[in-house]
């Protein structure tokens, strides 16, 4: 199976700043992923053209099921999370990720109902301090509703904001998660058209097994957003 990751940038190239939600489909449908999970999708946004972004990018990719998590207001919509799966999500939930005084974020927590049987899927998009993520991980690893599905293959991954590349030796190495994008060299996402930070990363837990997983590097690729793609190959174990 195969789930790609994406900070779309609500479809706003990275350099030439040109709202073209199109060329995010076109790196989509090229990689055909199983399961998507995206950050930065707008709704209702001036900038990308009062555009549903969410129903837009479902109905273009055929995906069986597609949840949208609405994080942050922008005028009269905002933005936020989107997971698309090929196959049924039996069992969602959004976990409060916000520190007091800080921008709203949430994690989306979907219970996939796969031909291998049920996977646990978390798609995220921590904030900009370090205390901050470091609060925000052990605040989803500790929450009932992550709990609720431990006994399934588990896959994390979003736009962790982590320059300095402290969590998976902090809170995911206290709670036995594996760093899939590893090593950062690897995996640099940001900026896209000359990628210096490993931003965008994936971890996993439970009976699962990590195939292949690389950065999605391409001519469009490095146009279409301001990061560049993670995609992650997998079975369960």
């Amino acid at each position: 199976m195969r789930l790609l990751s994406y900070n779309i940038h609500k479809g706003i190239g990275g350099r030439d700043r040109l709202y073209r939600l199109e060329r995010i489909i076109d790196v989509i449908r090229h990689e055909k992923p199983d399961f998507v999970m995206l950050q930065e999708v707008d709704r209702n946004v001036k900038r990308s053209g009062f555009d549903d972004q969410p129903a837009l990018l479902a109905r273009a990719l055929e995906f069986e099921a597609g949840i949208f998590q609405f994080n942050h207001r922008v005028g009269a919509g905002g933005y936020g999370n989107l997971v698309l799966s090929r196959w049924p999500i039996t069992q969602r939930h959004n976990i409060s990720l916000r520190l007091k005084g800080r921008k709203n974020r949430r994690a989306q927590v979907v219970l996939a109902d796969s031909p291998a049987g049920p996977l646990r899927l978390v798609n995220w998009h921590l904030g900009l301090g370090e205390k901050e993520r470091h609060w925000q991980v052990r605040r989803l690893l500790t929450h009932d509703r992550f709990h609720d599905y431990s006994d399934f293959p588990t896959l994390l991954v979003g736009d962790t904001n982590d320059w300095r590349n402290t969590l998976h030796t902090g809170p995911f190495a206290e709670h036995g998660l594996q760093q899939v994008t590893a090593p950062v060299s690897r995996f640099r996402t940001f900026p896209a058209y000359m990628p210096v930070g490993a931003l965008d990363k994936a971890f996993a837990c439970g009976r699962i097994k990590i195939e292949h997983a690389r950065v999605v590097k391409s001519a469009l690729t490095r146009k279409a957003s301001d990061h560049l793609p993670l995609v992650v190959d997998f079975r369960p174990a």
